[in-house]
């Protein structure tokens, strides 16, 4: 004999009784957050940048070079160049000394900075770079300018760096040495002096830059190492990539996640990106699409009327109020997460009990003085240098 479990909801939970009712909100456990993806791309998307000025332009590359504009309204491309021979000729081509790893525009000047074996100041109107830094590192693999200070920006290299710069200075400014590689930073639009720093521990680190000897916040969850991060405009909402083939925003506050996206057919997220009004997220992955998600899991797509949206404003504060009662902080954490995540999280717990029962056992010892206390502790930051 075999059982079938169904779930079923009745049409009243989700319809209107009459035209002039408004629509029934969609529950949590219920929400759709993914809306659609933009395929077009043959290989992986490794790196994607957002229009400063146009909510709908993106602009992505892939790993066979290939690069195109899209329109989100549309989910098309509306440009896209793949070998510069065979498209015309470029307006402007600068040669650097070294390979390039990275790249990053002031935000109002014609200027932009990119990075590899040295990192170095361009002028769109030279072909020579007009300043060049190098403090002895292997490789800056990411760099990026600070939206609100303009002038400062921020390299991240293969020898666990983390490197400040003036552009006024002919010297950087501090170096920060973390226990594990960083693959990529974001500087919050809102707080000129914080920035965050996605590691190779699975964790994100949020920086001031007046005082990098410890980190304001930690972001966790993830299980694998994050390959990416941004803030959202108002600086409130970080959105992570990682090697787990998982999407999770976070509040900039917390740290803890408070949604997690996946598919089935989503591999290895590199690039993630807000939109320009905090209401959407873009991946790009290892499968060569990008994907489009709402920010806000649950909110409901399209205008709404003044009854509608006082109706969600009550439901909210509501959830808000009563936030801390078993039953309602249930409901609102509960997210389906893949099995292999779950069971990730679980070995991954079991190593950290174990290391805090070592040393509380080390603490214990050391007390009675039978053997000397010596425990690292796990800080993002080993060394600082000036």
């Amino acid at each position: 004999m075999w059982k079938v479990k169904v779930l079923s909801r009745s049409t009243l939970e989700y319809t209107r009784k009459t035209p002039q009712d408004i629509y029934k909100i969609k529950q949590r456990m219920f929400a759709k957050p993914f809306i659609g993806d933009l395929s077009g791309h043959s290989d992986g998307v490794y790196c994607m940048a957002k229009h400063p000025k146009k909510l709908t332009t993106v602009i992505s590359g892939s790993g066979d070079g290939e690069l195109r504009i899209w329109d989100l309204s549309d989910r098309e491309t509306k440009w896209k160049i793949w070998n510069p021979d065979q498209s015309g000729e470029p307006l402007n081509t600068y040669v650097g000394k070294f390979a390039f790893s990275a790249i990053d525009h002031h935000r109002s000047d014609p200027i932009f900075i990119t990075s590899g074996s040295q990192v170095d100041i361009w002028d769109e109107n030279r072909s020579d770079p007009i300043k060049t830094f190098n403090w002895g590192v292997d490789t800056i693999n990411t760099i990026r300018f600070n939206q609100t200070e303009t002038n400062i920006f921020g390299t991240c290299g293969t020898d666990r760096t983390i490197i400040l710069y003036d552009l006024r200075m002919n010297s950087p400014l501090t170096k920060s040495v973390l226990q594990m590689r960083t693959n990529a930073i974001a500087w919050n639009p809102m707080e000129a002096f914080n920035f965050t720093a996605a590691n190779e521990d699975h964790n994100c680190y949020t920086f001031d830059m007046r005082k990098m000897d410890c980190a304001l916040n930690v972001l966790k969850d993830h299980v694998s190492a994050v390959l990416d991060l941004d803030y959202s405009p108002t600086g409130e909402e970080i959105v992570t990539g990682a090697y787990d083939r998982t999407l999770r925003i976070y509040s900039a506050r917390q740290g803890h996640s408070r949604d997690i996206y996946h598919t089935k057919r989503m591999q290895r997220i590199f690039c993630v990106k807000y939109s320009m009004d905090s209401k959407y997220v873009l991946s790009g992955s290892d499968d060569g699409s990008i994907r489009l998600w709402k920010a806000k899991a649950s909110e409901k797509l399209g205008p709404k009327d003044y009854r509608e949206r006082a109706h969600i404003e009550y439901q909210e504060k509501l959830i808000d109020r009563y936030k801390y009662l078993p039953e309602i902080k249930r409901i609102s954490r509960h997210r389906n997460v893949p099995k292999v995540i779950k069971n990730a999280q679980n070995t991954k717990r079991i190593m950290l009990q174990a290391q805090r029962r070592k040393e509380e056992n080390l603490r214990k010892h050391s007390k009675k003085g039978s053997i000397p206390y010596q425990v690292e502790r796990k800080k993002p930051i080993v060394g600082i240098a000036k």
